[in-house]
């Protein structure tokens, strides 16, 4: 019964109410449907004219006809856009009217990408104006250049992997449906280009924020008949002279006003913003970032401040914006709390917060020409997610500004459980500059990680290329305890050089369990089993590892990982996975483990075996591949993470 209910919700329908459907779909995903469309397309048609032609592909998505509207599959009930925030990356993964019609834009914008192919799309074109998206700064230049050495097909599975946050198991779907030939091949290139998930979002990457310049305004002034379009066109090229340069006046590197009621100006006014005073967390009802004092010794200057907040609300071209995934960038709601002002190096840097987000701005300091802001989320942030950000990066170094309650900082190598740590200076909250591994380039031989006191307790915190550095704990999930004990060191010892997988992606924490221990089959010793979880501050795309270490080797391996998945985390704290191993002998065996709490494993495909307990060992042939199921103490069956 309930699987015909299904099937009825997820019928395909036909008729008006179904083009209807795509209608909307349409216009609640159309600025990612036309984002995706113009970064598949070839860089080499112009921004301008790419532009264009992702609006025109996106809006020939529709169906039409009787037939094209009985392909529109029907939305599923109770899923309906109230509950979808189009901004979400995964706004759209339940709905099937944008998966239709991102199959059809990427069918579109694939075959417009092949050679000697007519890109001349009837609609929209905007006559007398030339529209182009904003200019990005270097880190979207190096990806846009990185994205045209790649084929149509590897850029979509890129697209499709960092916007959209799809397994490469669906995008091989979505690009076989798009006719693609050798979706393997794109995503296999794909890989060749370093995931930047926060770059796509990038307003570089928006066809839907464009910027308007004249064309041939004096070739249109000769001709009677275009006299109007003319009159426009100049209409339009004298706003644009009007725009003073980029480092004028108070606001800085900020574009031209347009908010101009109270509450806009009452957070956009320095003399407002709040400032705690440096003993109010001592009686502060939670630690957090609302109890930090404002601290540097640049706080009172309002110039700085009010271009700041100016940039904040209004960046202008030049301005490089960057945020974690999830964050919105737009300005704040009221006055935001001032947490630091300072010199770093030879930029100047102010540190704001409004309660949701923490917001960077840095800018030379001979000027605001190459100003930037990034954001990060940090709703519920609270103790020891409340108590270091990102001062600045600079020559492989990082430095950190730590909360008022932090007595104590130092610098230890997460690979070197038994080294003491090294003592850190703070200056006024901030720390003297110590590796970051969130700029480490070549081998992982060592993390280098922040770890401080509080008076309660020891932590560590790692630089994940982000404002607000990740808290690592260890332990059972639901369970665990802060890394920096001598059982938190071993446990992450061998699977530091794994956090780099989760470098931007809005990560939050991340723990290590130890989950079981399996003795080899040749005799050889014991296997260690490990799952570190990352979680994200957006609260989904959280991502568990299932990792594998043999007697006598430093590193452990990744075998399997699942992402948006409650495995190994406080909500489900089960886990199961396995691997293929060669044993000194030369013999392949299948090896899997699951958590303390499972009574069975098995496996199936091109393994079959069954084993009692939470350990498996099972003979097998090279490049053989299972499917595992385990079961759990009350019953429950698991999948295995892959």
């Amino acid at each position: 019964m309930q699987s015909q209910d299904v099937a009825q919700r997820h019928a395909p329908a036909s008729g008006p109410a179904a083009v209807e459907r795509a209608e909307a779909a349409l216009v609640e995903h159309y600025p990612r449907l036309v984002r995706l469309a113009y970064l598949v397309l070839p860089p080499g048609l112009g921004r301008g004219r790419r532009a264009l032609t992702a609006h025109a592909l996106a809006q020939r998505a529709l169906p039409r006809g009787r037939r094209g509207a009985a392909r529109v599959p029907a939305q599923p009930s109770g899923r309906g856009s109230a509950r979808r925030n189009p901004g979400d990356p995964a706004s759209g993964e339940n709905d099937p009217g944008y998966a239709y019609l991102r199959e059809r834009v990427l069918r579109a914008a694939l075959t417009a990408a092949r050679p000697h192919r007519g890109l001349t799309p009837p609609l929209p074109r905007v006559w007398g104006l030339r529209l182009v998206p904003r200019s990005g700064g270097a880190d979207e230049l190096a990806l846009e250049q990185r994205l045209s050495e790649l084929s149509a097909p590897a850029r979509a599975a890129y697209v499709l992997r960092g916007l959209d946050r799809l397994p490469d198991q669906e995008i091989r779907k979505i690009l076989k449906a798009a006719g693609v030939d050798d979706p393997g091949g794109a995503l296999a290139s794909a890989n060749s280009v370093p995931a930047q998930p926060g770059l796509l979002s990038s307003p570089a990457f928006d066809p839907c924020a464009l910027q308007a310049r004249p064309t041939d305004l004096l070739r249109r002034r000769q001709h009677t008949r275009a006299a109007l379009g003319a009159v426009a066109a100049l209409a339009v090229c004298g706003a644009l002279l009007a725009l003073p340069h980029p480092g004028w006046g108070p606001d800085g590197a900020a574009a031209p006003a347009y908010a101009e009621n109270p509450a806009a100006r009452a957070a956009l006014d320095p003399a407002r913003l709040t400032r705690v005073p440096p003993t109010a967390w001592h009686s502060a009802a939670r630690t957090d970032f609302s109890a930090w004092p404002a601290r540097g010794p640049l706080t009172g200057d309002k110039d700085l401040l009010r271009r700041a907040l100016a940039v904040w609300a209004r960046p202008g071209q030049r301005v490089r914006v960057s945020a974690t995934p999830g964050t919105q960038t737009g300005g704040p709601a009221g006055p935001p709390q001032l947490l630091y002002a300072g010199r770093l190096d030879s930029a100047r840097v102010v540190i704001l917060y409004d309660g949701l987000r923490i917001a960077r701005y840095a800018e030379p300091a001979d000027g605001t020409e190459g100003a930037a802001m990034d954001f990060a989320r940090v709703d519920g942030a609270t103790g020891a997610e409340a108590s270091a950000l990102v001062l600045g990066r600079a020559d492989g170094n990082v430095q950190y500004l730590l909360a008022p309650w932090v007595t104590k900082a130092a610098t230890r190598d997460l690979m070197k459980p038994a080294a003491p740590p090294t003592p850190l200076t703070v200056t006024d909250g901030v720390t003297a500059p110590l590796t970051s591994p969130a700029l480490a380039t070549g081998n992982c031989t060592s993390w280098t990680v922040l770890q401080w006191s509080d008076g309660s307790g020891t932590r560590l915190s790692s630089d994940l290329g982000e404002l607000v550095p990740a808290h690592l704990t260890a332990g059972r999930p639901g369970a665990a305890g802060e890394a920096a004990g001598p059982e938190g060191l071993r446990a992450w010892a061998p699977f530091a050089c794994s956090l780099a997988t989760e470098r931007s992606a809005g990560v939050r924490s991340v723990n290590a369990w130890d989950y079981a221990e399996q003795p080899l089959p040749d005799g050889s010793g014991a296997g260690q089993w490990a799952c570190t979880r990352a979680e994200t501050w957006r609260g989904d795309g959280a991502a568990a590892l299932a990792q594998f270490r043999v007697p006598g080797s430093r590193y452990g391996a990744v075998t399997a990982k699942g992402t948006d998945t409650a495995a190994c985390g406080p909500r489900d704290p089960h886990v199961l996975a396995g691997v293929l191993w060669k044993s000194r002998g030369g013999h392949w065996y299948l090896l899997a483990a699951g958590s303390p709490d499972t009574v069975a494993i098995h496996a199936s495909g091109g393994i079959t075996a069954s084993a009692p307990g939470s350990l498996m060992i099972s003979k097998a042939a090279k490049g053989a591949r299972a499917e595992l199921k385990g079961t759990l103490a009350g019953g429950r069956v698991i999948d295995g993470l892959h």
